[in-house]
């Protein structure tokens, strides 16, 4: 049975997959343009947002930081949960694209 939160939306996938370790949010942007090769670029307020939103699922947690100045967050059980079951949706997309003849 598929969640009910799923398909996720690039944005947020991208935002959990580089919070599996802990980041602020400006480093996040950062880490999301690396990992797309500056094809995903996520503005400020869109990020903060999305934080807000996964804040409020709990599938991220803000986490203690020595920077008192930052807000640090990673995920939580459950965000790694989710992002598991989306990574394995879109492999089975990719395989089933993978076996059709086209």
């Amino acid at each position: 049975m598929r969640d009910e939160h799923l398909p996720l939306t690039e944005t947020t996938f991208y935002i959990l997959l580089v919070l599996n370790q802990p980041l602020h949010g400006y480093a996040a942007m950062q880490k999301i343009r690396q990992l797309s090769h500056e094809q995903v670029k996520i503005a400020a307020g869109t990020m903060y947002g999305a934080i807000e939103k996964l804040l409020k699922l709990r599938w991220i947690q803000e986490v203690p930081s020595a920077d008192q100045r930052r807000r640090v967050y990673q995920l939580t059980d459950s965000g790694r949960i989710i992002l598991k079951l989306e990574t394995d949706r879109l492999r089975e997309l990719s395989r089933l694209a993978a076996d059709f003849n086209y």
